[in-house]
């Protein structure tokens, strides 16, 4: 097949490029800087640069590309600093889910590409109502705090985008949180540097449910949504959710670092705000069981604890 993939110079990208290549895939694959050519070239992709606001940039590229489908995983995501500007520092990424959806949409459509596979996230389920695990068919949250509405609007946009798009089939990915090579859970970056330095504290009891994925699992379950037949959304998580309360003592303990505090959730409102504690105490975890049963999927990561192993520091000196 011809594939186009939007944001091809991401953790997910960097991954699924070389899986798709292997399978005798054509890729076209998009970066916003020519500098990141010869990596593309490099992982198995036809570079073409374009910018996923820009609606003409996408027509043309797309157009050019003739793809067979159509994949979205543009994404402006960096370390998050400031629970209280949520969606002030996901305001690109934002756009890029609704704005970019839109574009890649018209343009695929355009193309007469017969697939559109597009990244969501798996957090936005309301807690409230429902399972434990949350499945596909429960709602999103309609009343997150103020602070992540925007973000929450925007994933509600792309997957309505996609899910009732004419004369193509789509097929939504509800990714859960990534760990591993290029991800914001990879030796050396910032976020364990905190949780070494203890700099990473547990606020109230902790009972938000975190549903991992590591890259290289949500790599090949996008690889088999691009070459399914399936169509709708798909939660890609491992088999065990777990409390913050409970897997971040855990990657302390893989990191050799001292256990994080705990500390109050007043003081947590108040420094992190009601999107912060959110975070600490407001999610639940994801089942994977329909992306099991219908794409054929099965992590090699199962378990998170498996996974986070490979972030311990004696990993690193073994593979230098």
């Amino acid at each position: 097949m011809r594939i186009f993939l939007a944001g091809g110079t991401g953790a997910l990208g960097r991954r699924l490029i070389p899986l798709l290549a292997k399978g005798g895939h054509h890729i076209t694959a998009t970066t916003r800087s020519r500098e990141k050519f010869d990596t593309l070239r490099s992982l198995g992709a036809e570079p073409v640069v374009m910018d996923g606001l820009d609606r003409q940039s996408v027509l043309e590229s797309v157009r050019s590309a003739r793809p067979d489908v159509v994949v979205h995983e543009m994404t402006a995501l960096t370390h998050l600093r400031n629970f209280r500007k949520f969606d002030e520092e996901f305001a690109l990424t934002n756009r890029l889910r609704t704005e970019g959806t839109e574009h890649l949409l018209d343009a695929a459509q355009a193309a007469k590409a017969r697939r559109f596979v597009a990244q969501s996230y798996a957090w936005w389920s309301d807690r409230r109502q429902g399972s434990h695990l949350k499945t596909e068919e429960e709602p999103i949250d309609p009343n997150p705090p103020r602070a992540m509405a925007q973000t929450r609007e925007a994933i509600d946009r792309l997957e309505t985008l996609v899910m009732n798009a004419s004369g193509i089939s789509g097929i939504v990915l509800r990714y859960g949180s990534f760990y591993g090579p290029g991800t914001f859970l990879d030796r050396g970056s910032e976020i364990l540097e905190q949780v070494r330095r203890r700099r990473f504290p547990i606020f109230g009891n902790g009972s938000s449910v975190w549903s991992f994925i590591h890259i290289d699992d949500a790599a090949e379950a996008t690889r088999l949504a691009i070459e399914s037949r399936q169509t709708g959304i798909y939660n890609i998580v491992d088999d065990d959710p777990a409390e913050i309360a409970v897997w971040l003592p855990e990657l302390a303990k893989v990191l050799g670092a001292p256990r994080p505090y705990h500390l109050p959730a007043w003081l947590g409102r108040m420094l992190l705000g009601e999107a912060g504690m959110a975070v600490m105490e407001g999610a639940q975890g994801s089942s994977n069981e329909k992306a099991k049963r219908e794409l054929g999927w099965k992590p090699g990561y199962p378990r998170w604890r498996d996974g986070f192993r490979e972030l311990a520091p004696e990993r690193a000196r073994t593979a230098a």
